[in-house]
């Protein structure tokens, strides 16, 4: 079981760090045995890219529900409040699909996105 540094954001995800220590069953230099042990963990105050991501699209929802408002009080708008809920119905699908990936790749603990 080899030692790496752990890197844990504000929302609780983390990721695996720069390599720290190796341990006793591998004796070759530059080698690692493929077990990852935390060395020691690092808070940062920052989000996930997934998080980031998610945070960013709820920001285009809002903007998209706000023309809708808009153009409902206009008038006369109906092609686009239906391209405006359209795009809504494709952020949020969006969106589940990056808490789905954040979700399951969370209980892979050595997984792919475990690295930097």
């Amino acid at each position: 079981m080899c030692f790496y540094e752990q890197i844990v954001n504000t929302c609780g995800d983390w990721k695996w760090g720069n390599f720290k220590a190796h341990c006793s069953k591998e004796y070759r230099t530059g080698e690692t045995c493929g077990m990852k042990m935390v060395f020691e963990s690092y808070h940062v105050q920052e989000h996930c890219k997934y998080c980031v991501k998610i945070q960013t699209k709820y920001g285009r929802i809002a903007k998209e529900e706000d023309r809708i408002k808009r153009w409902r009080a206009e008038g006369n708008r109906r092609a686009s409040i239906d391209a405006s809920q359209n795009a809504i119905a494709e952020l949020e699908r969006e969106i589940w699909e990056l808490n789905s990936k954040r979700s399951s790749q969370t209980h892979n603990i050595g997984g792919s996105r475990r690295e930097r």
